[in-house]
């Protein structure tokens, strides 16, 4: 195990003194670490992982100095493209580090136990780097010296003005790096906020929510209510991209109320998308924000420093509110009820979740298999 401030200062000490990224559960104590140890100028929670690219891209336009950026191996579809199309040393060439944990890590031959949506990236993670053309190492626990590996390959990216990656297995950066501060003072938690958003929407509601807890916490409420839990999509993986699965959903059936139960960071992470859900009338998008990418570590978003209502309205939205606390969430979805269009509404929320909660049961295929027996009029099992 390598401490997480002590790998900083090897980062820093080769020279690479700017950091950007999307927190990941793997990189948990360095995200950590970089909140704690650096100023705003030198490390951004990014939007996304292309952002991420872009910003360390501009660091090394004005500094000539080589940026970092982390993220989980699923980041790397985001990262592709201006890896390929503005780093790669046919364009700009412009070096950067990339640090990637690996879910779903291949180890001797074998993969490592872990959730469905991360099977397919652990196993294709290397040859994705392969295919990207970027030189990598991986950094296991058993690494004995962290620091040559590092640096060497750390100079063969500045030497080559291209992108290199340090792959990092389970546990090698988990020393810990104190506790996140929660995100808000507000009482309502998530949960509590979720279950009233239920009880004042139409019972024939269809749901689709986005990956992390609030997925689990549906999942429980509906079995703990006796109602199948596949009568809503959960969409484990793909951050980012429920409410547009909500949107493709309330296309093909505008009959139906969707609703999409959004985090603020999926939500950031590809803000673009609500341009197309605003102008979908029978979609509600609730968005669940507590300032904080909660499930990787805790490190703050952008969440309570955006105006989401307002950017709602400037989208397209028919309806766009706030609510801070129980009634007025069931002030807000009354108003949504009552008002024909598509609909906004950011539920700010307090930090943190029941300890214990599960996680979904059975074989994703069928789950979709399920959700979708509610559209051929069939029972949901």
């Amino acid at each position: 195990m390598i401490d997480a401030r002590g790998f900083l200062q090897i980062l820093q000490d080769q020279g690479v003194g700017f950091f950007a990224g999307v927190p990941d559960s793997t990189l948990k104590a360095f995200c950590r670490t970089l909140a704690d140890a650096l100023a705003p100028d030198r490390h951004v929670v990014a939007a996304n992982e292309g952002a991420a690219v872009g910003l360390a891209a501009g660091h090394h336009l004005a500094t000539g100095a080589m940026g970092c950026v982390y993220m989980q191996n699923s980041g790397l579809g985001n990262a592709a493209n201006p890896l390929i199309s503005l780093n790669a040393p046919e364009v700009y060439g412009i070096p950067v580090l990339l640090l990637v944990g690996w879910r779903g890590e291949i180890v001797d031959g074998v993969q490592s136990r872990d959730e469905p949506q991360h099977a397919m990236q652990g196993r294709i993670t290397l040859d994705l780097l392969d295919c990207l053309e970027i030189e990598y190492a991986v950094l296991g626990v058993s690494e004995l010296d962290p620091e040559r590996t590092v640096g060497a390959l750390i100079e063969r990216g500045r030497a080559q003005s291209r992108p290199v990656a340090l792959v990092v297995r389970r546990g090698v950066l988990d020393a810990e790096a104190g506790e996140a501060s929660p995100a808000s003072d507000d009482a309502l938690t998530r949960e509590e906020a979720l279950l009233a958003a239920l009880a004042a929407l139409p019972e024939d509601a269809v749901f689709i929510a986005t990956t992390g807890k609030v997925s689990r916490e549906l999942y429980e409420h509906r079995l703990a209510s006796s109602v199948s839990p596949w009568r809503d999509f959960l969409t484990v993986g793909s951050m980012g991209h429920a409410l547009q699965i909500a949107a493709g959903v309330a296309l093909a059936r505008p009959e139906r109320r969707v609703v999409c139960v959004d985090g603020d960071g999926a939500l950031i992470m590809h803000m673009g998308g609500t341009t197309t859900s605003a102008a979908v009338p029978n979609l509600v998008h609730l968005v669940m924000n507590n300032g904080a990418h909660e499930s990787a570590g805790g490190l703050a978003s952008r969440g309570f420093a955006i105006d989401m209502p307002a950017v709602a309205r400037a989208c397209g939205y028919v309806t766009a509110a706030r609510a801070d606390s129980l009634s007025q969430i069931q002030a807000a979805i009354g108003q949504v009820v009552r008002t024909p269009g598509s609909a906004f509404i950011e539920i700010r929320t307090a930090m943190g979740s029941r300890p214990g909660l599960s996680r979904p049961k059975g074989g994703l295929p069928e789950a979709k298999r399920a959700f979708m027996r509610q559209f051929a009029g069939g029972p949901i099992l």
